[in-house]
This record gives C-alpha cells, structure tokens and sequence, in this order.
C-alpha cells in the first residue's frame, strides 16, 4: 500500500471543512425531537383509583444530557479493530483500539515479531519509531503527513493538509505466549492551525493505524509459510542410516507421531495396501502391489514414480532416534531390507517421506 493511500485511511473524515464529509457524519431528516418538552406526569383526581406506575422502562435522570444532539451528532459507527492474522483476538471489556495476539510461530519470539512488523509498515510510509520506555515497551512514531496536490501539471505543487503521531504499546504476558498491541493517538496538527480532532475521528484513525499494523504481521506469518515451504521443497529429510539395533533404515527428520499419522497417504499412493498395524509398537503391516505404467499415464505424463520392490508383503517400523525417526522395512520373514535395497529405491522413497508431492 502506498504512503498516499495509507495516510488518507488514517485520516478519512478527519477534517471537517468538506460539505460532503459533513453529510456523511451527520442523520437524514427532520430533527423536530430538539423541539419537543417533556411532557407533564398525568394528574389524576384524588377521589380515582390511581394507576400503577412501572419504573421497567424509566430513564435514569443521571444520564449525560449534554452531548450533542440533531446535527450536531456524529452519527457513524464506530470502527472496528480487524483480527485477520492467525491466532489474534479482540477483547470486547477494552476501549481501547487494542488487539491479542498469540504464538503462532514457534521458533520466532512473538513481541519482536510485532515490533518488526510495527517498523517495517512505519518505514514504508518514511514514518520512523522512538522507544519511549524499554521496560513498558511503549514506542512513539514521528508525524504521518496527508498530503493534497494542488495546481495543474508544470504548476503543481504538494501541500500537508493535516499530520498525526501515534504511540504504539506492547503488553507482553509473563509467558510470552500472548502480547497486546494498542495505538494512540497522541498529537495531530490539520492545516487550518486546529490541533483537536472529534472523538470518533480519532477512534477511527487509531483504529484503522492498528488494523494496518495488524494487516502486515499477517503478511509475515505468509511470508514465513511460504519460505518454509520453499525449504522443504528443496531440503533432503531423508537419509540412509541404521536403527538403535544396527539394521539399515531410513532416518527421517520427522518426529515420529507426525510420520506415523501420513504415512498411509505415503502408501495409498506408491501401491502399499494397510493389512493391519500395531500403534502401540508404530508398526503398519502392508501388502505392495508394483502399480501398472500404461500407455496412456505415458502419453498424458500421469505415469507415478514406482518402488522397484518384489509384490510381497512388509512391515514398517518406526522408533525415535532423538528428534528424528527411523524407518525400518522388514520382509514378511521379519528380516530388515538391506542397506542395497533401501539405496535402490532411495530416489522414490526420498521424496514419498518428505512428503513435498502430496496431493
């Protein structure tokens, strides 16, 4: 998003001189209800049986009555904070424009994962970030400029129509595992020398600074997805090794729960049929049928990688070896594949158990 588009998200409505701006604030109608006096409470005759009275439905006389009332009430809805990113939430006891978010990324640290996003949507738009406080982790950005172009063509010029500051908190729980951000706005500056701006002006600018942070923490969580994919389409977690007894197996760089859950996706695709299996032991007992290459899987390049393996039946074992898995097939004998069988059909099994083609 460009630094013109950002800013006039930010300052949408902000300023008042434009009559079209005005209308969109203020109720259609007749605002003859300004007119109207309270009415008097009913007299009834002392010698008449007096009504029964209900409070269900009185107004209480505590009551603000001097806010604004007919065309001077702001009648828009408040904005509303976005939870689009992964794992954020709003809490609906806080009037603040604040947002939760929680650990979705393991091997990032969530409070700097936010203030990266933070600075790097600021930087985008020339706007930078001070550290006010360490310890409160509270950050103060310089100004936001809304510019406004004037003239034609060679005689153009660019003008600042109205300037905002925003201080951003981060609320950090003792875990780590959760972290609130909020924004502020703290000063604002509009072209005419005004430095106020209406209530619901600056709830929705604060708001709509949050959402854009909050916009961008999203584009990261993507962006690491996408790069972990990249890694796991060209990194190689399969290697030839041995098991704790010493007998050739595929180690696996796969914890072993997450192995054993795809595996039946492994074999319904490379013609391995589930004879039965033992989930306490992480045994499957399959049948392999080598599947038939016809002519037309050729023709039409649908034709699947085959395991060059005799039609028999096998195990499949699995034991942990650290934070990895080994994999041991065994024969129907219950003797280990040799180291090679497992190099010999390694370039099909290599990709199966990394599991980047599945489909």
């Amino acid at each position: 998003m460009n630094q013109r588009i950002f800013i006039l998200s930010l300052l949408t409505l902000s300023i008042s001189a434009c009559s079209t701006q005005d209308n969109a604030k203020r109720a259609s109608g007749g605002f003859e209800y300004e007119k109207i006096s309270a009415v008097a409470k009913l007299s009834i005759p002392k010698d008449l049986r007096q009504p029964k009275y209900s409070q269900e439905y009185a107004i209480n006389q505590d009551i603000n009555k001097n806010g604004p009332v007919g065309k001077e009430l702001d009648v828009r809805a408040p904005a509303l904070v976005l939870p689009i990113a992964a794992s954020t939430r709003v809490d609906p006891n806080s009037t603040k424009a604040e947002i939760w978010f929680d650990k979705v990324l393991e091997d990032e640290n969530l409070a700097d994962l936010i203030l990266v996003a933070l600075k790097e949507k600021l930087s985008s738009d020339n706007v930078d970030l001070t550290e006010l406080d360490s310890k409160k982790h509270l950050y103060e950005s310089t100004w936001f400029n809304k510019t406004q172009e004037s003239g034609f063509w060679l005689w153009s010029d660019t003008n600042t129509v109205a300037s905002m500051r925003f201080q951003f908190q981060l609320t950090i729980k003792p875990h780590g595992r959760s972290v609130a951000l909020s924004t502020k706005l703290v000063e604002f500056k509009a072209k005419n020398g005004s430095t106020t701006m209406d209530v619901i002006d600056q709830q929705r600018a604060e708001v709509a600074m949050l959402n854009n942070i909050i916009g961008h923490v999203d584009y990261l969580y993507r962006k690491h997805k996408r790069e972990n994919r990249m890694m796991r389409a060209t990194q190689k977690i399969v290697s030839i090794s041995e098991n704790a007894k010493g007998e050739a197996a595929y180690l696996v760089e796969l914890e072993k729960d997450y192995l054993w859950a795809n595996l039946p996706s492994f074999f319904e695709k490379y013609g391995f049929v589930i004879d039965d299996l033992n989930e306490s032991k992480n045994i499957y007992y399959v049948s392999f049928t080598k599947p038939d290459a016809s002519f037309w899987d050729a023709i039409w390049g649908d034709n699947k990688p085959i395991v060059e393996l005799t039609n028999a039946k096998y195990q499949f074992r699995l034991t942990s070896a650290d934070k990895n898995t080994a994999l041991t097939i065994y024969d129907e004998a219950g003797k280990a594949l040799s180291d090679d069988i497992l190099e010999k059909i390694f370039p099909v099994m290599e990709p199966g158990l990394s599991f980047r083609n599945a489909n």
